[in-house]
């Protein structure tokens, strides 16, 4: 069965730092594309961060240039995204993706 479950999200000042993790199951992130995304209140899904199957393509939306950085652990079957530098406009629900699966999905607000 083709599970991804994230976590690390959470409540952090403007400026702060989060990584979140995404755990695979059911199948083997190495060969297939990920993605992270993200899903503001009252706001279409976005695509923030995707890497190609066996790493040769590496993609940044311009709000995480920069900032974020999309890494996976084939060992652990685990993807990360490290965000630095976070501004309030960042505040959404973040969500792996990869072989065609959705995680749940993990609330990251950055906030005073």
């Amino acid at each position: 069965q083709v599970q991804l479950v994230e976590s690390g999200g959470g409540l952090v000042q403007p400026g702060g730092s989060l990584r979140l993790s995404c755990v695979a199951s059911g199948f083997d992130l190495a060969y297939y594309h990920i993605g992270w995304f993200r899903q503001a209140p009252g706001k279409e899904r976005e695509g923030v961060s995707c890497v190609s199957s066996l790493g040769g393509f590496t993609y940044y939306a311009d709000s995480a240039k920069g900032r974020f950085t999309i890494s996976s652990d084939n060992a652990k079957n685990t993807m990360d995204l490290q965000m630095n530098s976070l501004k309030p406009e960042d505040t959404a629900v973040y969500y792996c993706r990869s072989m065609g699966a959705w995680g749940q999905g993990t609330q990251v607000t950055v906030s005073p």
